[in-house]
């Protein structure tokens, strides 16, 4: 089993406490003030990539169901979709949308959804462990420590902003994994605050008193640096002590992945200087047994937050600087097991959405006629295409110095020219 990327770095927990939420900086020694000073002067980048993904191995072909090819029905007596129930894919006349993912097949009918049907790389790992780890570390060795995005952080990030990679889960993404530059987590959305577990009216006095602590005059460097570093830590929890407290202009779906995208979108509204966002889809895909039912609930929750997310940033004018990247470690096997659910597979599904999307398919779906050796459906593009096309046209940053042997993918569009 691969140790996950970003395992053993540094972690301080900066503000703790603060209305149920709290944030981690990784990967750096940064200090409070560092952390004031950084956010202050970080301009937040022109364009933001956010990477979703569905933990577990998402079934492909229910999410897009084959329901035109005739070996479908075949292969899934009680689990194929019904064409009659099903929603249009206008890219390949075989494929259907999941009638839960509605959602997502809205954005593809506007034009704002690139679909992989078959996307995966040679060799494929059934692993969750191993597969997941090559995804997050942008290459097929195992061993690497730093993620695709957190190499791509180290080269253009500020050493005193952590906000440029931000992991909305209550551990660090091992994708956002950094050599050099700091990155964030959070563990809940509810707001930024402190604490010090001693009652509101005693945490409130005391924080107030900081500020004055703060001004009095310092009579060696040392008391200068703790005069300044208290002063400080009073001014960062009034300002960031309203973050919690927002309305999206658009409804979200009332759970957690909802939650989570309402504030990225009203994060980055607020200028906060966020490069890369990580965080995982509703539910989780790994459908071994009774499948049908957990995952049309999963697809609908995570294809509804996307959704809404999308509108929350068209709403306020900021679509076009945000891309999101959807992504699984693998997909399922065509055949269904005896469980009513899917195994471990190979060639998955990933998407790249949003308004500055090309909004075509890459790669064909293979059909179900000619599986692999090991009968699982073939693959049809490389992931690591999907990341040099995503760090090159998106970002404008070199892929060769982030993806090994990035010379050999050749580049799907995958951004509006």
């Amino acid at each position: 089993m691969p140790i996950p990327a970003g395992t053993g770095l540094s972690r301080r927990s900066l503000l703790l406490r603060g209305a149920g939420l709290a944030l981690a900086v990784y990967g750096s020694r940064l200090a409070l003030p560092a952390f004031d000073a950084g956010i202050a002067k970080a301009a937040q980048p022109d364009r933001i990539l956010v990477s979703i993904f569905l933990d577990g191995g998402l079934d492909a072909m229910s999410l897009l169901a084959p329901t035109g090819d005739p070996e479908y029905a075949r292969l899934r007596p009680k689990l194929a979709l019904r064409e009659s129930g099903t929603l249009p894919f206008s890219e390949d006349e075989r494929l259907r949308w999941n009638p839960a993912a509605e959602g997502i097949a809205r954005l593809h009918d506007e034009g704002k959804v690139s679909v992989f049907p078959a996307i995966s790389y040679s060799g494929p790992d059934q692993s969750h462990f191993t597969s997941r780890h090559f995804y997050e570390i942008g290459e097929v060795e195992v061993g690497s420590r730093t993620g695709w995005l957190g190499r791509y952080l180290d080269l253009v990030g500020d050493p005193d902003n952590p906000l440029q990679g931000l992991s909305m889960n209550r551990t660090l993404s091992p994708a956002l994994a950094t050599g050099t530059m700091p990155v964030a987590s959070l563990s809940g959305t509810e707001g930024f605050g402190m604490s010090a577990g001693l009652g509101e009216l005693v945490n409130t006095q005391l924080f107030d008193s900081f500020a004055r602590l703060g001004e009095l005059p310092a009579d060696s460097p040392g008391m200068s640096q703790l005069r300044t570093t208290t002063r400080r830590t009073a001014k960062l929890r009034t300002e960031l002590n309203g973050l919690g407290g927002f309305e999206s202009p658009v409804p979200y779906p009332q759970q957690m992945m909802g939650r989570r995208l309402a504030t990225l979108a009203d994060y980055i509204d607020r200028g906060l200087p966020i490069r890369v966002a990580t965080l995982s889809g509703s539910g989780g895909y790994d459908t071994h047994a009774s499948q049908a039912g957990t995952l049309t609930r999963n697809i609908q929750q995570t294809s509804d937050a996307i959704f809404a997310f999308q509108r929350d940033l068209e709403a306020r004018g900021l679509a076009d600087r945000v891309l999101v990247q959807v992504w699984s470690e693998f997909g399922r096997r065509p055949q269904e097991n005896a469980s009513g659910g899917t195994d471990h597979g190979a060639a998955g599904c990933a998407m790249v959405i949003g308004t500055q999307a090309a909004g075509r398919m890459i790669g064909e779906f293979p059909g179900l006629a000619r599986l692999d050796r090991l009968n699982n459906l073939r693959w049809t593009s490389d992931y690591r295409a999907m990341y040099c096309s995503l760090l090159e046209q998106w970002f404008g940053q070199d892929a060769a110095a982030i993806i090994p042997g990035a010379a050999s993918f050749a580049r799907p569009r995958l951004v509006k020219p």
